[in-house]
């Protein structure tokens, strides 16, 4: 399967290297010169859970408008430059192409769907944990599931194939039938524990080691708990708020991503996550105070910087 990634980041990198050890044809797609320049010259340098290798079958760019159209197109940019990424990489997509969005937050389907057609498009989420150490180097800090699905909820003979993809490089991989309620599953996570993390500069564990950011995650979570009802998603899980917390604890140490944004002087994904809670809380009549207050404190952070 020919393959390309849309933002070789940790993840991007990661998925793009464990489908290159798993046969597949793999073009990473990334703005960043010295990460492609270190990937093509040397390969990509992985260490980690499964050890140390370097993949040397695998090719990156930062212009991939030489390359034709491949067989799937993930989407791994952040949700802030979504459409600007799949816009300025549509060479890379025939009607042909599957475009699969591993991103977080919401949005990213119809950024996509401004450009692609809704019928070429799946989505999916991950639980795998990576960081990029520097230049063609990436460090497998966590293993866990990935599922992907069709937007209509059917189990169609691209899910498999790509599911077949996946699995031979070493990814757990499940095909859901309701891929949307495991976006707004992680989207509920993080509504929870980034913005918190962020604003107090505290580690995921420590947030539930103060009642006061815990009272505000509880608060937090419930608004975008009703905002789903609301809009009738089925989540993942029983309990938004403990899954949360068990997710606090579990990843006790780990440093959000919204934290290392803020830390780094990037922009954040404020506007995907609780930001995109109180647009749909609005759409829909149900309000939601708590996330207003995270995204306006988080947008003053950002604009401080």
């Amino acid at each position: 399967m020919k393959i390309a990634i849309i933002g070789a980041g940790a993840m991007g990198s990661l998925y793009g290297g464990l489908l290159a050890e798993g046969g597949q044809e793999v073009l990473l797609v990334d703005v960043w010169q010295e990460h492609v320049d270190t990937i093509n010259q040397w390969g990509l340098s992985m260490e980690g859970v499964n050890g140390h290798r370097t993949i040397k079958n695998i090719k990156a760019t930062t212009n991939p408008s030489y390359a034709e159209a491949m067989d799937l197109v993930i989407v791994f940019v952040k949700s802030t430059i979504t459409h600007i990424a799949v816009s300025q990489h549509k060479k890379l997509c025939d009607n042909n192409t599957t475009v699969l969005t591993l991103q977080n937050g919401l949005g990213n389907i119809e950024k996509i769907m401004e450009t692609i057609d809704k019928k070429n498009i799946i989505a999916g989420t991950t639980a795998q944990g990576c960081t990029l150490l520097a230049p063609g180097k990436i460090n497998h800090a966590g293993v866990g599931d990935t599922y992907i699905g069709e937007l209509d909820g059917t189990t169609s003979p691209r899910i498999k194939e790509i599911h077949k993809a996946f699995t031979a490089g070493g990814l757990k991989t499940n095909i859901s039938n309701n891929v949307l309620g495991l976006i707004w599953g992680k989207l509920l996570v993080n509504v929870g524990i980034n913005a918190l993390t962020a604003i107090t500069n505290l580690r995921n564990g420590q947030l539930v080691e103060f009642e006061e950011t815990e009272e505000l995650l509880e608060l937090a979570v419930e608004e975008a708990l009703a905002v789903a009802m609301a809009r009738g998603i089925e989540l993942p899980y029983g309990d938004p708020v403990a899954h949360t917390k068990k997710i606090c604890r579990a990843t006790a140490l780990n440093k959000s991503s919204m934290l290392q944004d803020l830390l780094n002087k990037r922009k954040t994904e404020i506007a995907m996550i609780n930001g995109a809670v109180v647009t749909e809380g609005e759409k829909l009549g149900v309000k939601t105070p708590v996330n207003k207050v995270l995204t306006n404190l988080i947008t003053v952070l950002e604009k401080n910087q």
